[in-house]
């Protein structure tokens, strides 16, 4: 016997569709390193016209080269902060742009640290790499320190050079002393404020590596446990379609760019020969990942995601 095959019936939509939500949920990315938990915190994104600020190329080679990545400007660029619990202490590097670059870019750091099951009052230390907006912006809501408890600490060649002066000088925006005065003379004020140099230990397995150039005081953390080894490397580089694969190029925002360009090849060449975990303030979130050597290019290797379902119980309790 024959049955003929039909084309299946459609019932008639009862509901209109569900409308587009088009928001990102809050965004933290949790790993453990040694005995301490380690979670990426985003605070959004901004958009960045790569070929206006990118120096030392051209606007052609820059567009040449985000396209090998699918990528054309605008550009957004991810605005990362990590937070160390080392079981003793809760260190929070960098804090987002809060509410300086105006509303929708960037902002989103307080809403991501409380996903990620903390509150801003539980941070012990606020280390900064450097005073720059888009790292220290998040310090302050108002003339309300946002993280009432913590310890701020940063280079003191940052300090004395964002904070000591009234006026900005060479190609510096003024802005920008403005605003690190805004965010950071509260927390001196309420003598929360301390300096540290290169080399220091902040808290036992995390310490500071000098990476000047970017800005006067810039500084890289090296956190380690157990002989795992992650380096947050700030902002020694922006835009990873374009300087991996040609390190020499800088930004305008570079306050010695020579500087900064030697630093990104130095410590570039060492994480990759290492095989250093590390961690960027721009590269796509949660900017985690190692670099491998090609020539004198690199390729960025993302860190493998974990759901967190075989790590050890024993190292959860600090939690």
């Amino acid at each position: 016997m024959w049955v003929l095959a039909t084309a299946p019936v459609i019932p008639t939509a009862v509901h209109a569709a569900a409308p587009q939500v088009r928001t990102q949920a809050p965004g933290f990315h949790r790993m453990l390193l040694g005995d301490f938990e380690v979670t990426a915190l985003s605070d959004g994104t901004v958009p960045q016209t790569v070929r206006d600020v990118a120096t030392h190329t051209t606007p052609e080679r820059v567009k040449e080269l985000l396209s090998r990545d699918h990528l054309e400007d605008p550009v957004e660029l991810s605005i990362n902060a990590f937070l160390v619990n080392t079981g003793k202490a809760l260190v929070l590097v960098d804090t987002g742009v809060g509410g300086l670059f105006g509303p929708d870019v960037g902002g989103r750091l307080q809403q991501s640290l409380q996903a990620a099951g903390y509150q801003p009052a539980q941070i012990d230390v606020v280390l900064l790499t450097h005073i720059h907006s888009d790292h220290s912006g998040g310090l302050m809501s108002g003339a309300r320190r946002l993280f009432p408890n913590a310890l701020l600490q940063v280079h003191a060649r940052e300090a004395d050079f964002w904070l000591g002066r009234d006026k900005g000088t060479g190609t510096v925006d003024p802005k920008y002393f403005e605003e690190a005065r805004a965010m950071v003379e509260p927390y001196r004020a309420a003598g929360k404020l301390r300096t540290f140099g290169g080399g220091d230990t902040i808290v036992p397995g995390i310490r500071v590596m000098p990476t000047t150039g970017h800005t006067p005081g810039h500084s890289s953390f090296i956190i380690e446990s157990r002989r795992q080894r992650l380096v947050l490397f700030g902002d020694l580089m922006h835009f990873g379609s374009v300087q991996l694969r040609e390190p020499s190029v800088t930004v305008a925002y570079d306050v010695d760019d020579r500087s900064a360009a030697a630093q990104r090849a130095r410590v570039f060449s060492d994480a990759a020969a290492r095989g250093d975990l590390i961690g960027l303030s721009h590269m796509p979130f949660p900017g985690l990942g190692r670099l491998s050597a090609e020539g004198r290019n690199y390729r960025w290797v993302p860190l493998n995601y974990s759901s967190g379902q075989r790590w050890p119980e024993a190292r959860l309790s600090a939690e």
